[in-house]
């Protein structure tokens, strides 16, 4: 993996094993309402992908696999460098317009082959196509509940 996204997945376990303690105290209908308070920004995050013609959108559930760096990540990706920088660029105007959220870190956006924009318990990576299928993401949290987004 690239540094950069090494060091944010290695700050991020930590407060992510911190709030895990947390969140395991809350009830159930707690849990629920964390959830659909998600939801809009999971929402905004797609439709930022499909505003630039993310390819393959996949939302993978990680809340259910003790540990996880994040509840979700969502992946896609781009055909070229630049629409990869596009996707991501889309997805953070997009969430920042219908969520009023802003990424907590981003990671590789001037690269053009993988960026991670991290929104605390969402986790978006936008990977060139070839980059993609050699991380192979959706295989290593194969535990995870997968969904695919259809196109538009």
């Amino acid at each position: 993996l690239p540094n950069g996204v090494l060091t944010c997945f290695r700050k991020r376990l930590g407060a992510q094993l911190h709030l895990h303690r947390i969140f395991r105290v809350i009830h159930h209908h707690k849990r629920q309402s964390l959830l659909v308070q998600k939801l809009p920004l999971l929402n905004a995050v797609i439709e930022g992908l499909q505003e630039v013609k993310g390819k393959q959108i996949t939302i993978m559930d990680l809340r259910e696999i003790p540990h996880a760096v994040a509840g979700w990540f969502v992946i896609a990706h781009g055909t070229s460098r630049t629409q990869v920088e596009a996707l991501a660029q889309s997805v953070e105007s997009t969430t920042a317009e219908k969520a009023a959220e802003k990424p907590w870190g981003k990671q590789g956006l001037r690269n053009g082959e993988w960026a991670v924009l991290d929104y605390s318990d969402i986790v978006v990576h936008v990977f060139h196509e070839e980059t993609r299928s050699r991380y192979a993401l959706e295989e290593l949290w194969g535990d995870a509940n997968i969904e695919t987004v259809d196109e538009v």
